[in-house]
């Protein structure tokens, strides 16, 4: 049984290694990022980020309840007041050119898958709520910010790989990283649990009311 174990841990280990090489390569190629997140899902980290999740009461009751929305209507959402999270989002959204319902979906099986699915579902929405943006330096200063609220090992992974590209592509862009992620870390240190939110019933709350019950501070991001 134990080398049995040590084969599967070695085979899984080369698995994530080629993953990430891809992702090196090509960091904005969602499919490898998809790729490495489903190879992470069962590990030992993984569960137990899920099980620390778990320890926060409001988290806790929204895996219970397995709660996943219907894909918003972009131009419903527009319709919006122009101070609500709903409002910004479909703005956001629109601006960008994205798809609401771009992320890989997959079968909720159990609470790692849950919280698995949930993250995706909700990625765009903690862009706009916590003010990172969605160039490489802000996907990773929310992916700190996401570390420090979840514990998730892909958010370790990829803040991980985007110091180590950052050093041979473009060091001279270090010192701004590095800032972004120290920033996402505290923010994500200090708020309440943005996974606990359902934001798709309340769209119509302003984003400044959102962010001020979730103690985000955004201005620190300009």
């Amino acid at each position: 049984m134990l080398i049995a174990e040590q084969r599967r841990i070695s085979r899984d280990f080369k698995t994530i290694l080629k993953s990430m090489v891809c992702l090196f390569r090509e960091p904005a190629n969602l499919d490898y990022i998809y790729n490495l997140e489903d190879e992470l899902r069962y590990t030992q980290a993984s569960l137990l980020a899920v099980e620390w999740l778990k320890t926060q009461l409001e988290v806790s009751l929204l895996i219970q309840e397995r709660y996943i929305a219907p894909y918003p209507d972009i131009e419903v959402l527009l319709q919006y007041p122009e101070d609500s999270l709903g409002y910004a989002y479909a703005s956001y959204i629109k601006k960008s050119g994205f798809d609401p319902g771009f992320y890989r979906q997959m079968q909720v099986e159990d609470d790692v898958s849950y919280v698995l699915l949930r993250s995706r579902q909700t990625h765009d929405i903690w862009h706009v709520v916590t003010g990172f943006k969605t160039d490489g330096l802000g996907e990773l200063g929310l992916k700190a910010f996401e570390l420090a609220q979840t514990r998730r090992n892909l958010a370790v992974f990829l803040v991980g790989g985007g110091l180590l590209s950052i050093l041979v592509k473009s060091p001279d862009v270090l010192p701004n990283l590095l800032e972004q992620i120290a920033v996402g870390y505290r923010m994500g240190s200090k708020a309440k649990p943005l996974l606990a939110q359902k934001w798709e019933e309340n769209w119509d709350k302003a984003l400044s009311e959102w962010r001020t019950e979730l103690e985000i501070d955004s201005d620190i991001l300009n």
